[in-house]
């Protein structure tokens, strides 16, 4: 067996279903073109040699990892020149990886992990750019005059460790980060900009503070993958400048904005955030944190996650608004899987059945969009959860289908990763559920829904810090839509380690932000019981019934922990209102 160190460079074409869909033939005969008149010609130049085809891809080795890099970006500067003339859904745009790494050759083929790496960071790389890891930067940072991006630690599929990922962004100058939101232009979805915070102190160590807060937001954000997210040095581009939000936007190409300040007194800081709408100038959401400044980078972090968590549900609110003005006609892919994420809210059939026609509506507009797939598997999960599947292990299965293949169109999709979790544990595969939940909250841990579903698994499979996740995911998102379901979980988990008090408190919580909701009540019914307050236990218990007849019978040999005690515990509760 022989091994080397080598650069890899992986390729491949994004949306290639797509265009083979539209134009086979013409598809066929511009790769071929492709291959050998822009990219065979820039490796052979830079030293490299093409490894292999493979359809819409292409694997590339170079004995020098700076010529590999520059290699790369030399093909998206070519691709960009070649493609210009054709209208956006007829241009063919490449994702490109590459890593440097310990390779393994047999004949004329080279396997290992390098060259799983470079397919990772392929898929992690936006149309037009290229994604190189921390290996590849570190060597070549000082050789080359190119603008990099840090997108920090990243989880990828088949790979034990994270990976450090670097964006090379190409063909951009300052502000014309406003082709950004054009790359998504099929999809039409809304681009983000983070503007520098501003110091509002008169101390100038604020200005570090500000500047390190905006930076964190914009990788924070990057990280919900429902959208994109202007880069650093365009907005970074206005700092210290009076601004007009609307001509702002429209100069790096965004639709919503997000401003704010930093003001110190003493030994506490104030921090204002707003998201503006780019387009008519009026505010979305605002907020104000005050915080004891203890821990200078704490606060930071604190910041960052709850703004995160709260931002990217407020734009997902707005455009939802925006595309109820569209006529049904006129509905793009971006607006079918806004239409039918609201309808997963209700957990019922109904409701499940008429967002899975959406989710599949779009599937069939644009076969390689993650988010319509990691919706249908929702819509499947739920109706094992809501007990709608008549046939539970064959409708887990097509939930997990969903999810897979989601995954496989964009690896870094925190919500793909959370329903194949879910599937996963329909179908009693309890250790992979909570290997992708944990997946999942690692590629987006500002997402409260992941961090309370990785919670959730945790708690059931035994862990005790399942209740930790689940009260963290509380205070990221307090106004969350799926509260109220949360809530009730969150207070089985501490019925079954003996805390009844804080069970009933955060039940109750949850009935009073939706008092139809059956299973808090049932959960409420245990805990009372527990407390000996069986009249109260009995009344809830009454009430669950009456929402959903039946419910109780049903559950009276609920078996959800892998630990039979804990099941015991939840009978036992149940059982004391009989006496």
């Amino acid at each position: 067996m022989e091994r080397r160190l080598a650069a890899i460079l992986a390729a491949d074409v994004v949306g290639y279903s797509r265009l083979m869909g539209a134009d086979e033939a013409g598809t066929l005969e511009r790769l071929k073109s492709l291959h050998s008149e822009l990219m065979l010609p820039r490796i052979t130049e830079r030293k490299g040699r093409i490894v292999k085809l493979m359809g819409d891809g292409l694997l590339a080795e170079f004995p020098s990892i700076v010529q590999a890099v520059l290699c790369a970006v030399d093909i998206q500067k070519a691709m960009t020149e070649r493609e210009a003339d054709l209208a956006e859904q007829q241009r063919i745009r490449l994702r490109i990886g590459v890593n440097l790494g310990d390779i393994i050759v047999e004949g004329s083929d080279i396997y290992g992990d390098g060259v799983n790496v470079a397919a990772r960071l392929e898929g992690l790389s936006d149309p037009g750019d290229v994604s190189v890891s921390g290996t590849v930067f570190d060597h070549v940072k000082g050789k080359v005059e190119l603008d990099f991006e840090d997108l920090g630690e990243r989880r990828v599929k088949n790979i034990d460790r994270p990976v450090h990922v670097y964006r090379i962004r190409t063909n951009r100058t300052a502000r014309v980060d406003r082709a950004e939101a054009s790359l998504h232009s099929e999809l039409e979805r809304p681009a983000l900009a983070v503007l520098p915070f501003s110091n509002l102190s008169n101390d100038t160590e604020q200005e570090y503070f500000a500047d390190g807060l905006t930076e964190d937001l914009i990788t924070a954000l990057t990280h919900w993958r429902t959208f994109p997210v202007i880069a650093r040095n365009s907005c970074f581009a206005y700092k210290g400048q009076a601004l007009d939000i609307k001509q702002v936007a429209r100069e790096l190409g965004a639709r919503y904005v997000i401003e704010g300040s930093v003001r110190k007194g003493g030994s506490r800081v104030r921090i204002s955030a707003q998201l503006v709408d780019g387009v008519h100038g009026h505010h979305l959401w605002a907020e104000r944190y005050d915080r004891a400044l203890d821990d200078i980078f704490a606060v930071q972090d604190d910041m960052v996650q709850r703004i995160t968590a709260v931002v990217a549900p407020e734009v997902d609110k707005a455009e939802l608004l925006r595309s109820n003005d569209k006529r049904p006609e006129d509905l793009a892919v971006w607006d079918l899987c806004l239409r039918a994420k609201p309808l997963l809210r209700p957990k019922t059939r109904a409701a499940n059945a008429q967002a899975r026609e959406l989710f599949l509506r779009a599937i069939s507009a644009r076969p390689d969009y993650s988010d319509a797939y990691a919706g249908l598997a929702q819509s499947f999960n739920q109706d094992v959860l809501t007990g709608a599947a008549e046939e539970r292990t064959s409708v887990a299965a097509q939930a997990m289908a969903a999810a897979t293949k989601a995954i496989g169109c964009d690896e870094a999709s925190s919500w793909a990763h959370h329903e194949l979790s879910t599937a996963y544990q329909w179908l009693n595969r309890l250790d992979d559920a909570l290997a992708e939940a944990r997946i999942a909250v690692e590629l987006n841990p500002h997402d409260a829904y992941a961090l309370h579903a990785l919670g959730n698994k945790s708690d059931l499979a035994g862990d005790p810090e399942g209740i930790g996740y689940m009260e963290r995911a509380q205070k990221l998102n307090p106004e969350d839509v799926q509260r109220h379901t949360h809530l009730t979980f969150l207070a089985r988990a501490y019925v079954t380690i003996g805390n009844y008090g804080a069970a009933v408190d955060r039940v109750r919580q949850a009935i009073r932000r939706t008092p139809d909701y059956a299973p808090a009540h049932y959960i409420l019914g245990i805990a009372l019981g527990h407390l000996g307050m069986l009249d109260e236990a009995r009344a809830s218990l009454k009430t669950c019934d009456e929402l959903s007849p039946g419910f109780v019978d049903s559950r009276r040999d609920w078996q959800p922990y892998s630990d039979e005690a804990k099941n015991e515990i939840l009978r036992e509760g149940l059982r004391a209102t009989e006496t």
